[in-house]
């Protein structure tokens, strides 16, 4: 499983539907589901950022075409990152030598 940290901010669309954010978190829980992946937490939050969310998803173009699909509602924009677990880092670390 490849796993993303997506940093989200409410477009004013987003904004305005404030109330529905509860409803859209569940949405995206279930098209992450549907794409083969797990939500392991989503918050919301203060600051640059109104909610964060740690997906894992089971290859890359998965994940793309999630966050392509969540976006494409309107009520979010995401900067998304690929995130990698201390024993991927460890790989990675051996591969540059």
């Amino acid at each position: 499983m490849t796993t993303y940290v997506s940093l989200i901010n409410w477009t004013e669309q987003g904004l305005k539907n404030f109330r529905d954010t509860r409803q859209r978190a569940e949405d995206f829980s279930r098209l992450v589901e549907s794409s083969g992946g797990r939500v392991r937490e989503q918050l919301w939050t203060v600051g640059e950022y109104d909610v964060v969310c740690i997906v894992d998803f089971p290859d890359d173009e998965a994940g793309v075409a999630a966050m392509l699909r969540a976006g494409s509602t309107g009520n979010i924009r995401s900067n998304t990152l690929r995130a990698f677990d201390a024993e991927e880092m460890a790989g990675i670390i051996g591969r540059a030598g």
